[in-house]
C-alpha cells in the first residue's frame, strides 16, 4: 500500500510506526455555523480512509478534533447576545446530525479545544523552557526561525516568506522579535472567554489546539495527519514546528491532503453567491449522492461541484442500488437452496434494530472467502464466482495506490455490469448472495450505503418500547438509553407523556 506523503512530495510505501495499528489525526471544523460542502470533502475522504485501512486488517485510534474557541465564535455569539459556548455546542450538534447523514462515522476521539487548555499552557510553558518560545505583556510568541526545519511541509523558505508576503509582515505587532513568529497565547479581550496562565488570562492560539490534542489521544508520534490542502500553510507547518520542538520527535510520519472544492469552476465564496452548506444540499439530493459525488475524484485532484455533476452521481449510484435491488429479487425467486436467505424471519425485534442500525457492513466476507469454502457450487458457478473475484482484487488495488476512490468506484461498477451479465434466477442462492454482497461490502469500506433500508414494523417499535419499559422498571437505565438510541437512529422518536410511551416516525 502506497499513500502520497505531502512531506515528501511523493509517494511512499505505508509501514505504520506500530504494526498493525494507525494512529491518525484529522481537523476538524472550526464550529460557528453549519458546515458548508467544502468542510464535507476531507470529512467524507479521510473517513474512507480509516474504513480501508480497518478493512485491511489495521486498528486504527482515529482522532477528529472541533475547534470550539475562535474568533469567529465570538463574533457569531456578540451578534446573537449569547456566549461562545451556546454557538459552539449547538453546531457542534448540528455538525454531527451532517455527519451522520453522510455515514461519516465518529471518531475514536472528537476532542474540543477547550477542554484542553491545560495541557495547551503545559506545551506552551515547555517551549518557553526550551527558549522556542516568549512572552510579551501576555502574549506569547513562537520562534519561527529557532525551528530550522521550518517550511519542510509546505517546502517554503523563510527568507523568501520574509521578502514576499506583506500580509505576513505588516501584522501590527511591533513587539513580536521576528514578523514571522506566531501566536501561542493571547490575552484577553472585553467580553471574549479566557482561561487563566502564567503570562495572561487569555486563550490559546489556533495551531497549539492541534498538537496538543494530537499528542493527549495519540502519542508524540502519530502516523498520519490529514486535512484540506488550505491547512499545509500555516497550520500544519506550525503544528509541526511546536510539536517537534516540544516533544523532540518527528511529529507525523505521513502527511494527506485534499485538494479544493470549486462551484461551477469558481472558488467558493459567500461574496460569489455561492457558498452551500451540507444541510442546503441534502434538501436536494439524498446524502449518499453527495458522499459518491465527493468520491468520484482523487482525494488529491481539484473537484467541481456543479447540478449536473451532481445529477450524474444521483444516476450512477442509482445504477448500483438498483443492480443490489435486483440481485435481491434473484435470491427471492431463485429456485434452488430454498434455505438460503437472511435469516431475519423470525429474528426479534432487538435484533431487527441491531442489524438495521449497524451501517458497517460486513465487508470481510469477500468472494474469496465464498470461493474458498465453496458453499457446493456447481462448477459453472464457481467459475462465476472467480470472475467477480478479479473486480475485487482491483478495488483494493485501487484503494492500495493512495486511496483512489475513483478507479474503486470503477471497479465496483465492472463487478455490478458483470453480476448483471452472469446471474439470472437459475443461479442458486449461494451465488447470488455473495455477489450481491461483495457489492454491498465493497461500497460499504465507500462508506455507501447500496441496499434499500427496510422499515421497522410498527410491532417490532411496540415490542421494543415494551422491553425499555421494562429496562426502566429493573433501573437497567443503560439498556433502556440503548433502545432509546437505536429507534432514534432508524428516525423513530419516543415521546414519554402522562398517558404513557407514543412514538412518532421522522
Amino acid at each position: 500500500m502506497r499513500v502520497y506523503n505531502t512531506l515528501s512530495k511523493r509517494k511512499e510505501e505505508f509501514v505504520t510506526l506500530e504494526p498493525g495499528k494507525v494512529k491518525m489525526y484529522v481537523c476538524g471544523p472550526t464550529v460557528y455555523n453549519l458546515i458548508h460542502i467544502g468542510n464535507a470533502r476531507p470529512m467524507i475522504v479521510f473517513d474512507t480512509a480509516r474504513r480501508y485501512l480497518e478493512h485491511k486488517g489495521y486498528e486504527v485510534n482515529y482522532v477528529s478534533n472541533f475547534t470550539d474557541v475562535d474568533d469567529k465564535i465570538i463574533a457569531k455569539a456578540n451578534e446573537e447576545g449569547v456566549s461562545s459556548q451556546e454557538i459552539s455546542e449547538r453546531y457542534i450538534a448540528e455538525c454531527q446530525k451532517d455527519m451522520e447523514a453522510l455515514n461519516v462515522r465518529p471518531a475514536t476521539t472528537h476532542p474540543r479545544a477547550t477542554q484542553e487548555i491545560d495541557g495547551m499552557i503545559a506545551m506552551i510553558q515547555t517551549l518557553i523552557d526550551k527558549d522556542y518560545a516568549y512572552d510579551v505583556d501576555g502574549t506569547v510568541y513562537f520562534r519561527t526561525r529557532k525551528f530550522k526545519e521550518y517550511g519542510k511541509l509546505s517546502h517554503k523558505n523563510l527568507d523568501d516568506l520574509r521578502s514576499g508576503s506583506r500580509s505576513l509582515l505588516v501584522t501590527g505587532e511591533d513587539q513580536k522579535e521576528d514578523p514571522l513568529d506566531f501566536v501561542l497565547w493571547k490575552p484577553k479581550k472585553e467580553g471574549e472567554p479566557s482561561w487563566s496562565s502564567p503570562w495572561s488570562d487569555g486563550r490559546p492560539g489556533w495551531h497549539i489546539e492541534c498538537s496538543v490534542m494530537s499528542k493527549k489521544y495519540l502519542g508524540e508520534e502519530i502516523d498520519i495527519h490529514a486535512g484540506g490542502e488550505d491547512l499545509i500553510f500555516p497550520h500544519h507547518e506550525n503544528e509541526i514546528a511546536q510539536s517537534e520542538c516540544c516533544n523532540g520527535k518527528p511529529f507525523a510520519k505521513y502527511w494527506l491532503h485534499n485538494a479544493f472544492l470549486n462551484i461551477d469552476n469558481r472558488k467558493m465564496s459567500k461574496s460569489l453567491g455561492n457558498f452551500f452548506t451540507v444541510r442546503e444540499i441534502l434538501e436536494k439530493y439524498d446524502a449518499q449522492v453527495l458522499r459518491f459525488f465527493m468520491l468520484s475524484a482523487h482525494y488529491r485532484s481539484p473537484l467541481n461541484f456543479s447540478a449536473d455533476l451532481m445529477d450524474a452521481a444521483k444516476n450512477a449510484l442509482e445504477r448500483i442500488q438498483n443492480a443490489v435491488s435486483n440481485l435481491s429479487y434473484l435470491v427471492e425467486n431463485s429456485s434452488t437452496s430454498e434455505n438460503a436467505g437472511s435469516g431475519m424471519e423470525k429474528a426479534s425485534a432487538s435484533e431487527k434494530v441491531a442489524a438495521k442500525t449497524d451501517n458497517i457492513p460486513a465487508s470481510d466476507k469477500t468472494i474469496s472467502d465464498m470461493a474458498d469454502a465453496n458453499y457446493g457450487l456447481t462448477a459453472p458457478e464457481q467459475k462465476i464466482l472467480v470472475g467477480a473475484k478479479a473486480f475485487e482484487t482491483k478495488f483494493d488495488e485501487a484503494m492500495d495506490d493512495d486511496f483512489n476512490t475513483a478507479d474503486a468506484i470503477a471497479a465496483v461498477f465492472e463487478l455490478v455490469k458483470y453480476a448483471n451479465s452472469n446471474l439470472s434466477a437459475d443461479n442458486s442462492k449461494e451465488l447470488i448472495l455473495a455477489v450481491r454482497e461483495e457489492i454491498v461490502g465493497l461500497c460499504g469500506i465507500l462508506g455507501l450505503i447500496v441496499e434499500e433500508k427496510e422499515e421497522l414494523l410498527d410491532a417490532d417499535v411496540e415490542a421494543l418500547i415494551v422491553e425499555r419499559q421494562a429496562a426502566r422498571k429493573a433501573r437497567n437505565f443503560a439498556r433502556a438509553d440503548e433502545i432509546r438510541d437505536q429507534l432514534a437512529a432508524l428516525g423513530i422518536t419516543l415521546l414519554d407523556t402522562r398517558e404513557g410511551v407514543k412514538w412518532k416516525r421522522a
